[in-house]
């Protein structure tokens, strides 16, 4: 995940990481710069990378990127590191990155640590990847203040604390990054380095929820099923693990079932249940409790949820589906007919004899 972050950080930061390309401005531009203020100028580099160009991305940036610009070093590190225009090469993309830090760039020192977390294009080193999460988190990157968070509540590569680890996630779930606004959520309602409270708790995992993060829906629909740090409302419940059921989260499948066999919060449907259930397995979970709310399914229904299971999430084919797919006999489908590849008159023929 924090790998997209990163690019996703750079197509957002693009303008800011611009440097002065344009032409010299004429009076025009100098007098729409008095009224509007100045224009941010235009980084051909980053505009070509936004647009898939990423050859020519690369063409712009090189030449910078040679002359230090640590934005440009990011770029093309980014461009190996995803094989964008180019074959990817874990290797190079780290050499990039290292040069973009030490002209201190905040992204590459971000990209770099993730590297050295996991081994990609250099040794395997937390220790390393720790300090460089701390560098760029203490030049403000919010995605490294995550990272920090986290290294903070293992205790091994940052100091143990649940405090500071806990002031971080907050910062950062302000930032509305729906992993810490999760894991912060769950921090209040444990009242894991900050004083308990349910309430808000439930509040930041909603808005985890909300940015479709499944693990806070499946969460955010418990917390709603047991009124816990909210009103109870089962309706609401079982809303939101069908948002994370249909997203194919087990866990989500098979609590969704269980309210549709007993109509909890939605209509009683046995055969939607027994969908569900099956998709469940499929992945690997089982329920016992499930299988007896379902005991008395009929046949005919538990026949057409294991079909529908197995076209998920497509429907299965009706007759008049498969009565409209054109076949070999039909006269309708039938256009000027392709000759057999046996067909003798279809082999070469041989050069006729020319005369000496």
């Amino acid at each position: 995940m924090m790998r997209r972050v990163l690019l996703t950080a750079l197509l957002a930061l693009a303008p800011s990481l611009a440097v002065a390309q344009d032409a010299p401005a004429s009076p025009a531009d100098a007098i729409s710069d008095q009224i509007f203020g100045p224009r941010v100028p235009t980084d051909y580099a980053f505009g070509a990378f936004q647009r898939g160009y990423f050859l020519t991305a690369l063409e712009l940036a090189l030449p910078r990127a040679e002359q230090g610009d640590p934005a440009a070093q990011t770029l093309i590190a980014e461009l190996y590191a995803k094989g964008l225009g180019v074959a990817q090469n874990d290797q190079r993309a780290a050499g990039w990155y290292q040069l973009a830090v030490d002209g201190g760039d905040r992204l590459a020192t971000f990209a770099l640590a993730l590297a050295y977390q996991d081994g990609i294009g250099v040794p395997k080193n937390r220790a390393r990847a720790a300090d460089l999460f701390k560098k760029a988190a203490d030049a403000g990157y919010i995605p490294a203040k995550y990272n920090m968070a986290l290294l903070h509540v293992e205790g091994i590569y940052a100091s143990p604390s649940l405090v500071t680890a806990a002031t971080l996630m907050k910062e950062v779930a302000d930032a509305e990054l729906p992993e810490a606004q999760y894991d912060y959520g769950s921090m209040l309602i444990e009242g894991a380095g900050v004083a308990p409270n349910p309430t808000e708790g439930a509040r930041y995992i909603a808005l985890a929820a909300e940015q479709n993060l499944i693990a806070a829906q499946i969460d955010y629909a418990t917390l709603l099923y047991l009124g816990q740090g909210v009103d109870k409302d089962v309706a609401a419940a079982a809303t939101w693990y069908g948002r994370a059921a249909e997203a194919g989260n087990a866990v989500a499948q098979n609590r969704y079932a269980k309210l549709l066999a007993v109509g909890e919060g939605v209509p009683l449907n046995l055969e939607e249940a027994a969908m569900w259930r099956a998709l469940a397995r499929r992945q690997g979970l089982s329920d016992p409790s499930l299988d007896r709310l379902l005991v008395s399914i009929p046949e005919a229904e538990l026949a057409s949820a294991e079909e529908r299971a197995r076209f998920w999430p497509s429907t299965p084919p009706t007759e008049e589906t498969i009565l409209s797919i054109p076949t070999a006999g039909d006269p309708a489908a039938e256009g000027e007919a392709l000759p057999a590849p046996t067909d003798a008159y279809e082999a070469p023929q041989a050069a006729a004899p020319q005369d000496p």
